[in-house]
């Protein structure tokens, strides 16, 4: 679990930080990661959105571009 993992980081920093848990994930580890920042989720495989304490959307990361996101 990681909450604003990049929150405050400079790009490359941001970068290298995803590149881990892709390799990760990779490895067959499930990395659940808290953002706010849509083009660091735009890096992931699923998006799951909440507000309220509500899941609003949970969607693939294509479904997510297709919507119009970065």
């Amino acid at each position: 679990m990681a909450d604003e993992p990049t929150g405050n980081l400079d790009s490359k920093s941001t970068f290298e930080i995803i590149d881990i848990f892709k390799d990760l994930n990779n490895d067959g580890a499930t990395i659940v990661m808290v953002t706010h920042e849509p083009d660091v989720a735009a890096h992931t495989k699923r998006i799951v959105t909440f507000k309220d304490g509500l899941t609003i959307s949970d969607e693939s990361v294509a479904e997510f571009k297709e919507r119009g996101g970065v």
